[in-house]
């Protein structure tokens, strides 16, 4: 079995290297007239979609999969059509591929430039959210690279729906539907394969998932990882921030979509701040429906919170329960979040300029907010118009992945006959 999996992975793999090929001379006007077609075709194929969605989450449901997975999965009209307005809005960003970065002559007359370029294949292994196949996919091509998509299992059908469309719309713009192809078995076999490179074919892989996904493919995979983990993040209530100003973001943070990675884990107060904030936010995330685990001081505050044990500081609930902790100040918020965070999406609520500027200098994640919401961190809202995920490696990548961030660059070096003297 596992024989012929590798088979038809490494096919998969030699396919997507072809189009790469010639995806990476494709012109901007034609790749945007793909995501077009790839729009219409979501459009048009929304019944279909909505269907095969349904078997994935009649099948979650009967496994009793958390609320917030189901979510996850779950499509409906309006998410059908935000994903179609998302490749649309993909098609209006500006094409990095061909980009010159920066550009300078050197005395002997030779003029360097640095120009960006297609990464490749990039395989994606990512959790069942549906919206990630078209987003991934839709990226990796505007970028100038060819995609190789692993789904969660338990999104399997709606994945499948979905791929069907974004090859159409390839096709109907003269493209290769190998630009997107999608691994059709369960088997974790084929993440095995995906891993090992597929012979030279796959550049990039992108792990989007929890913690045992992205460890596997930090220590199996044989070619470069973006790695997006865990969104642990926190909001930090300062002494200096205001009431509602903090009451709002907090639950906005916490509530407005607890599934998503963006979504905060942990509320940190100062302690100075304790008799100004500490009720207040208690009491609006409780409206709220959120469930608090917190601290002796948060405890011994109200009765509505639990007491929290040392695995809810670095549990990434993804559901309506949030940990508390008093901190002393802003650097007993970095040490927390130093100590248990994830370098994803950290906050800072604050009317002090000084004490803000020290968090987002020395908060080590790849998003440091002042005054928002760490829901804010999605590509869409960066002006990426999309994204793959939220890297939180140093390499290469960090923050939200869009198109930029899938390029790399090569030098172009112009001269007039000149050698170099021995």
């Amino acid at each position: 079995m596992n024989n012929t999996i590798n088979d038809e992975m490494l096919e998969m793999g030699r396919k997507a290297k072809a189009a790469a090929i010639t995806l990476a001379l494709a012109p901007s006007d034609v790749k945007n007239t793909a995501l077009a077609a790839m729009a219409k075709h979501i459009r048009a194929g929304q019944d279909e979609i909505l269907v095969a969605n349904e078997i994935d989450v009649k099948a979650a449901e009967n496994k009793n999969l958390r609320g917030s997975f189901v979510d996850r999965l779950t499509l409906n009209p309006q998410r059908v059509e935000a994903m179609a307005a998302g490749l649309e809005a993909i098609a209006k960003l500006n094409d990095p591929v061909g980009e010159t970065i920066a550009q300078w002559e050197q005395p002997n007359g030779l003029k360097f430039s640095r120009v960006r370029v297609p990464i490749g294949v990039i395989g994606i292994i990512y959790e069942s959210r549906p919206n990630v196949t078209a987003d991934a996919g839709a990226l990796c091509m505007k970028s100038g690279n060819a995609a190789i998509l692993r789904g969660g299992s338990d999104g399997l059908n709606s994945s499948r729906a979905i791929v069907k469309c974004l090859r159409a719309g390839l096709e109907d713009a003269g493209l290769s539907g190998d630009v997107i192809q999608m691994v059709q078995t369960n088997d974790r076999a084929a993440v095995g394969a995906m891993l090992s490179g597929l012979e030279g074919t796959v550049d990039l892989i992108i792990p989007r998932g929890g913690k045992s996904l992205v460890g596997r493919v930090q220590a199996e995979a044989r070619v470069p990882v973006f790695s997006h983990l865990e969104g642990l993040c926190h909001v930090y209530i300062d002494k200096d921030a205001d009431v509602d100003m903090a009451r709002d973001i907090t639950v906005n943070a916490k509530m407005r979509r607890t599934g998503i990675c963006g979504a905060a884990e942990t509320v940190l107060i100062d302690k100075a701040g304790v008799e100004k904030h500490l009720s207040t936010i208690i009491e609006a995330l409780s409206d709220a429906g959120c469930e608090i685990r917190g601290g002796d001081i948060s405890v011994a505050a109200d009765s509505k919170v639990k007491p929290a044990n040392e695995e809810d500081w670095s549990t990434e609930y993804l559901d309506s329960i949030i940990s508390m902790k008093v901190v002393d100040g802003v650097e007993g918020a970095m040490a927390h979040i130093a100590k248990y965070g994830s370098q994803h999406t950290d906050s800072i609520i604050t009317d002090n300029e000084d004490t803000a500027q020290v968090f987002l200098n020395g908060v080590d994640s790849a998003i440091v907010l002042h005054n928002a919401s760490t829901q804010f961190a999605d590509g869409g809202e960066f002006g990426f118009g999309a994204e793959i995920g939220i890297a939180t490696g140093k390499m290469h990548a960090r923050g939200p992945v869009g198109l930029e961030q899938l390029t790399s660059f090569k030098y172009q070096v112009r001269g007039n006959g000149q050698t170099r003297p021995k």
